[in-house]
């Protein structure tokens, strides 16, 4: 039976697909691209291979838009619009081809996508390579780009990053004692991916001393704190033991936390 071409209509909910009816019957709809690149008119005869091959190039057609779409919000890896397409359900082959044609119209770029995430990371999150390279990891980069685009992310602009981030810790927590800051500040950057060899430059570039008077603010605070902690299970010799434990391990000089024992000894005579 001589199949052909009797109506096309456009859809009313999605203006880029067309209906077309075969022998006046509903028969399938194609995108609009797909209707130009076959040619696709009344009167037009479909032979069977044909209507294979439109079927299999508007499924590819459906899933570019779909991607695009996905695209359309921020760049994205060749990886996660891969696994968006199979979680809409495209075939492996069609998703393939959806793929090479986002690659071929420059929608899609791993190398230009892996620079982008490195400086969105280095400079809004303020991330280290260790950070970031998990970042990338996880969006499906090739290891290989990934190391190539990471050595991109220089020691002197990394050391720049974290001495502004360590600089930071020890301006929000300058109450607390040099030991204190410089944990916290190791912690913060290593938790943010950046190398011991950068941590350690940053700490030798930072100022952590103390005047008498910060000391004595400090001590009172935490030093007051150790006592009532300790003071409900333990007292005289163990109590006093227990709150110098506490106090050197902070990092409070020895003749500070003497000073603050001998006061609090002459407090509870």
């Amino acid at each position: 039976m001589t199949r052909v071409i009797t109506k096309i209509t456009r859809q009313k909910k999605n203006q880029e697909r067309y209906n077309i009816f075969l022998n006046e019957d509903y028969a399938f709809s194609v995108d609009e691209t797909i209707l130009i690149q076959f040619g696709l008119t009344k009167g037009k005869v479909i032979e069977g291979l044909e209507l294979d091959e439109i079927a299999f190039d508007d499924e590819i057609q459906r899933a570019y838009n779909r991607a695009l779409g996905f695209l359309s919000y921020q760049m994205r890896s060749e990886y996660e619009v891969r696994k968006k397409l199979l979680d809409l359900e495209f075939g492996e082959a069609v998703i393939q081809e959806a793929i090479q044609k986002l690659n071929k119209h420059g929608f899609l770029n791993d190398a230009t996508y892996t620079k982008a995430l490195l400086e969105t990371k280095k400079k809004t999150a303020k991330k280290g390579p260790r950070a970031i390279r998990q970042d990338m990891q996880k969006k499906g980069i090739d290891k290989k780009l990934q190391e190539e685009v990471l050595e991109t992310f220089s020691e002197e602009e990394q050391l720049s990053i974290a001495l502004k981030l360590g600089e930071k810790v020890a301006f929000s927590e300058r109450r607390k004692t040099p030991t204190q800051v410089k944990q916290k500040i190791q912690d913060n950057l290593m938790r943010k991916g950046y190398s011991f060899a950068i941590i350690e430059q940053v700490l030798e570039q930072i100022e952590f001393s103390r005047e008498d008077d910060e000391w004595q603010q400090m001590i009172q605070v935490q030093g007051d704190k150790a006592w009532r902690k300790y003071a409900t299970k333990y007292s005289g010799y163990d109590l006093h033991m227990r709150v110098k434990q506490t106090l050197y391990q902070k990092g409070f000089p020895a003749d500070i936390i003497e000073t603050f024992i001998e006061e609090k000894e002459r407090e509870n005579g």
